[in-house]
């Protein structure tokens, strides 16, 4: 069962991985013995995650980059590669959010959430798995998407949207890369509170959350851990790509 799950001898790169759920994934990555490269704008955060992976007894390095813009992804990949030789697992959890009203909505702030949550994950596809393939090495892509993506959430609209462009992604690049041995699935979290969604969970959305969540509680995140670390094992999942995983406590199979 060990071996079932080992990462041993793989490299992930973890964008987003300075973020409150892309961390917790990354640091259960790096607990199974993957190589981690965290990569995110601010490189202050991203450097106390490493330092986090190093005590624990992982290995990782800190990588800054703005997923948005193909340059700085471009470079950060190149620098990646230098440290570890390659890269097998790409983790994609980059995640903005707003809770302006629809009618107040600009176009700034449209394409400013777009632009991280669904053009900075299909830019960071094409460039890390163009590289995979070039090298030649079957690996897995994990996209994180949300509950807002199948059922659309009041209060963010933007995001909601963004969501369900990363679901249909993840199965579109399922089938474009399945024959060069890549994998390509989404996690679908429930409610984790983080710092971008705290603002809008006042008392009276908490308690509409837990009638519709069965389990009745948020979400950890490091039960994330298991679904990403599965996704990541070649053994574990390797007749699994396409997949939309739901880690909600039960909230996507609630209806009234």
């Amino acid at each position: 069962m060990n071996t079932l799950f080992d990462l041993t001898g793989k490299t992930a790169v973890a964008i987003g991985g300075n973020s409150v759920l892309g961390s917790s994934i990354a640091k259960g990555m790096a607990a199974h013995g993957a190589k981690i490269a965290i990569v995110g704008r601010n490189l202050e955060k991203a450097d106390q995650v490493v330092k986090e992976i190093e005590e624990a007894g992982g290995t990782a390095k800190a990588f800054q980059a703005d997923v948005s813009i193909r340059e700085s992804l471009e470079e950060a990949v190149n620098l990646i590669e230098e440290w570890s030789g390659g890269f097998d697992i790409l983790l994609n959890a980059p995640g903005k959010n707003s809770t302006t009203p629809f009618f107040e909505l600009g176009e700034d702030e449209w394409d400013d959430i777009m632009d991280v949550n669904l053009k900075g994950m299909m830019i960071s596809c094409q460039i890390f798995a163009k590289k995979m393939i070039e090298q030649e090495r079957r690996g897995s892509i994990i996209n994180i998407s949300s509950v807002s993506s199948t059922t659309p959430l009041s209060k963010v609209f933007t995001y909601s949207v963004s969501k369900a462009g990363v679901n249909s992604m993840t199965q579109y690049l399922a089938r474009e890369f399945a024959p060069h041995g890549i994998r390509v699935n989404a996690i679908i979290p429930g409610f984790f509170p983080a710092e971008q969604n705290r603002k809008i969970l006042s008392e009276e959305r908490v308690e509409s959350i837990m009638n519709h969540t069965p389990m009745k509680r948020f979400g950890s995140p490091d039960e994330l851990q298991g679904a990403a670390i599965w996704l990541s094992s070649e053994k574990a999942s390797s007749f699994v790509t396409g997949a939309l995983i739901r880690v909600d406590g039960g909230f996507g199979s609630m209806t009234i």
